[in-house]
């Protein structure tokens, strides 16, 4: 193996368009949503669905109730998954964007043989499977792998759990645990007999509730929906404290996630995560420097005229 270094460091693209088609190939979620179809999915989405100012079929993405109404029925028209909910002012995410980061590992795991891994054995860790459970639903519908999520948040664990056992698309996917040492990621978590052929994680990207609220209002505000009177702007993906900020953002989260990477280097395939700003790219790249990490790649995603990344470490190409 190559020692990594970050101008030599192997980079996996998508493809970049400035429209919606610029989803993973795979991604079922291409074009605009075909209302009709989803309302025969889920009838509740109907009530909120209008035609905006162009004339078209739409619902109003302000409004929390809509965004959820619009992830049940996608749930249920693509993957099959008929009962799903989150408690009041938790996470709601858009599921496309979610969808990319699953069809990219799923090519990630496939670059060595050329064959996507299907199926239970395939095992995966969600660090921060949140109360939403998006990504094991989005594996385990789509290519039938097997889950472990974990949450520092109770309430979060106990709803993913719940939502695995009340659809039998998604039976026997998810072992969710919790977290109880808050300031560890993999440690306590990963056992000392087991074996992951991935991790995944779309981190905490603020660094303090201030910076979340603004992040907050910038989202309003690109949607039209601004208030400048309103502090505490209700945003329609919601989200818990530790689902949007912790102490040093998304870098210091990343950082202690490589540091204790490397306890791990012999359990897991691939480690990956989500990387929303690329200048906290420089930073994370010195961290695997740091711990060693034989062989590191960036993955671009587009969703609009949004472009995230996945970085992804790992130190041996098997698990012997």
């Amino acid at each position: 193996m190559s020692k990594f270094a970050p101008k030599k460091t192997a980079t996996i693209k998508a493809p970049k368009a400035a429209n919606k088609a610029s989803l993973h190939s795979r991604n079922q979620h291409q074009g605009r949503y075909d209302f009709a179809a989803l309302i025969a999915a889920s009838s509740e989405l109907a009530q909120f669905v209008a035609k905006n100012a162009y004339g078209d079929d739409s619902i109003d993405f302000a409004d929390p109730q809509a965004v959820k109404a619009l992830n049940r029925a996608l749930l249920a028209h693509f993957y099959g998954i008929t009962t799903w909910d989150t408690p009041e002012g938790y996470l709601c995410p858009p599921i496309p964007g979610r969808a990319d980061y699953i069809h990219t590992l799923a090519d990630l795991l496939a670059s060595e043989t050329g064959e996507i891994p299907r199926g239970d054995a395939v095992r995966g860790l969600d660090i921060g499977v949140g109360a939403n459970a998006i990504y094991p639903m989005l594996g385990r519908a789509s290519y039938g792998w097997h889950f472990v999520g974990s949450d520092i948040d109770p309430v979060a664990v106990k709803n993913a759990a719940q939502i695995f056992a009340n659809n039998a698309v998604l039976a026997g996917g998810l072992d969710a645990r919790l977290q109880s040492a808050t300031r560890h990621i993999f440690n306590g978590i990963i056992g000392a007999d087991e074996y992951f052929d991935f991790t995944l994680c779309n981190p905490p990207f603020h660094a303090s509730a201030a910076d979340a609220a603004a992040g907050s209002n910038r989202k309003l505000r690109n949607l039209g929906l601004a208030n400048k009177a309103d502090k505490t702007p209700k945003l329609n993906f919601a989200g818990q404290n530790n689902e949007l900020w912790c102490e040093g953002g998304e870098v210091k989260f990343i950082t202690q996630m490589i540091l204790e990477s490397k306890h791990f280097a012999t359990q897991v395939g691939w480690f990956t995560t989500l990387v929303s700003k690329i200048d906290n790219l420089p930073p994370i790249y010195k961290a695997l420097r740091g711990v060693g990490a034989h062989d590191v790649k960036t993955l671009d995603m587009a969703q609009g005229q949004k472009i995230s990344r996945i970085v992804a470490w790992r130190f041996s190409i098997s698990k012997n």
